[in-house]
């Protein structure tokens, strides 16, 4: 092979590995501007691009020479053009934050003008029973809630004994029958009481006998027939038969018996008799029962008057006096009384520690029976307050601040309050009210919870 054709070989070979050097770096730089898709591309950028492709048909050697720097630029405007993105990016950031802020700030204010704020026209206030009172001055009363039970009024019953020993012989009244007094209850058949009777009619026969002798006696003294000495003597005896017919009248009078006579069961026939107008609550007599001077037979009572007795702790003493007005209310139904202390215990009992204490009640229809239990109010102490409302009308509804609710131009509006005595009908208040200022009344608990709708749709 001659040495032109080496040189011809050899340039060929060169021109081919540029070649392939040019085609490469076309590669690389196209395959970069695919890499950066967001990245917006500069005018330096472009005209680099263009003369890099101008470059890899032209010259291949130049191309191949730039390429490296080229690449390099690249990467240095594309590192720069993000840098100024963000930057731009944290710019707009606070102009757009200060444009929504005073929307937010708008929003938020305008829930919090109607947060505790009901709107109600008058005829759906009237529909929902909506009452306006005025808080005003008040009496606020210290009450004390006692148990008790109603008792018989001792002093209006009375229980019946026979006082003598016999054998029952008949049974007038029976148990719950209204009785007047004198009304006969039974009849016993008594040795005791014929022994008396027996012992009365000897006095009185004697006391005649007596009587007559003295009669005599005087008369002849007087006409000087017989001695002074004699008619001293017959004096003395019709005095010792008058007391005598006095000691038997005694006795059978101390036993409710009367002389008797010759009635059915003559002297021995006692009689039991009513000794007030009542009814009879307890009966313990039969037929053909016998009976002692004790025994219990009749309880009568006279229930248009009873007791209500209840036990005062000793803390509760000063507070309980005879005297005190009261309220007695059933527990076991609805009904209710007014009285007053009538008697305080002047002695704590040792096991219980608390002293007795009764109400005297009117019971005219019957309706306080014995036995039945009770709640007693006492009054302990009653205080005046410049400013009051009704019980009714204080709410939490967030279940810490006392509110009351006061009519608006188109509602009504929750106005905080400071609470401070009760007594479980009238709440007086410390702030938050003005003594003449309306108020609602009724209705307060449907504006409560209309309030906590309208709060629960803010919230959403």
């Amino acid at each position: 092979m001659s040495e032109k054709t080496k040189f011809d070989a050899s340039l060929s070979s060169s021109r081919q590995w540029i070649a392939v050097a040019a085609i490469l770096a076309t590669g690389m730089v196209g395959g970069a501007l695919i890499l950066r898709p967001a990245a917006k591309s500069s005018p330096a950028q472009t005209q680099e691009a263009g003369h890099a492709e101008s470059h890899a048909h032209g010259d291949g050697e130049h191309h191949g020479e730039s390429t490296a720097p080229e690449k390099a630029h690249q990467d240095a405007n594309q590192h720069q053009d993000g840098e100024h993105h963000e930057e731009d990016a944290k710019k707009a950031t606070p102009a757009a934050s200060r444009k929504a802020e005073p929307k937010a700030e708008e929003a938020g204010h305008g829930e919090k003008e109607e947060e505790g704020h009901v709107k109600l026209s008058p005829v759906q206030a009237k529909a929902a029973g909506i009452v306006v009172a005025q808080a005003d001055a008040a009496s606020i009363r210290k009450e004390m809630v006692l148990s008790g039970e109603i008792r018989f009024d001792e002093d209006r019953t009375a229980h019946v004994v026979p006082r003598v020993p016999g054998v029952v012989a008949s049974v007038h009244a029976q148990l719950g029958e209204r009785v007047a007094k004198g009304q006969l209850l039974a009849v016993v058949q008594s040795a005791a009481v014929s022994d008396q009777r027996s012992e009365l009619q000897t006095a009185q026969k004697r006391l005649s006998l007596a009587r007559t002798t003295y009669d005599r006696e005087k008369k002849l003294w007087e006409e000087r027939i017989s001695a002074e000495q004699d008619y001293q003597q017959a004096r003395a005896s019709l005095q010792e038969a008058e007391i005598a017919v006095a000691n038997a009248s005694q006795k059978l009078s101390s036993i409710g018996a009367g002389a008797g006579g010759s009635g059915a069961g003559g002297f021995s026939r006692y009689e039991l008799r009513a000794p007030l107008a009542g009814v009879v609550v307890e009966k313990h007599l039969t037929v053909g029962e016998s009976v002692a001077e004790n025994t219990a037979s009749f309880t009568i009572s006279d229930m248009s008057s009873v007791w209500a007795e209840m036990n005062v702790s000793a803390p509760q003493l000063p507070f309980v006096r005879v005297g005190s007005p009261v309220t007695v209310r059933a527990t076991a139904f609805d009904s209710s009384a007014e009285g007053h202390v009538a008697y305080v215990g002047a002695l704590i009992g040792e096991q219980t520690r608390t002293a007795p204490a009764r109400i005297a009640l009117a019971n005219p229809q019957g309706v306080w029976r014995p036995g039945l239990f009770v709640d007693v109010k006492v009054l302990a102490e009653e205080s005046q307050v410049p400013i009051a409302v009704d019980a009714k009308a204080i709410q939490q509804p967030d279940g810490k601040e006392s509110v009351v609710f006061v009519p608006t131009d188109d509602g009504y509006k929750a106005q905080v309050v400071q609470v401070g005595r009760s007594d479980g009908r009238l709440v007086e208040i410390k702030s938050g009210l003005k003594a003449g200022q309306a108020y609602v009344r009724d209705g307060s608990f449907m504006l409560k919870a209309e309030m906590g709708k309208a709060s629960a749709e803010h919230a959403h």
